[in-house]
């Protein structure tokens, strides 16, 4: 089932690893810095064509990242 809050931590979990800050995602969706914290909060989500670009530029699956596997590997 879907979570913002897993939603949130899973993302801020892979922008960290992959040492990005919050202005670095906020360029890639198109966005500003508050919606990036925002979501990483689980106060807020995006549309699905930010979810697409956050996986393909992370290089992980959109199931992941909702919450609704724990496998981050794209198939």
């Amino acid at each position: 089932m879907f979570s913002k809050e897993i939603f949130g931590q899973r993302l801020k979990a892979i922008r960290k690893e992959k040492k990005e800050t919050q202005d670095d995602l906020a360029l890639v969706l198109d966005v500003g810095k508050s919606h990036i914290s925002e979501m990483e909060r689980g106060n807020r989500t995006t549309t699905a064509e930010k979810i697409a670009l956050i996986c393909e530029h992370y290089r992980v699956s959109a199931d992941y990242l909702l919450g609704l596997s724990d496998d981050p590997n794209p198939r």
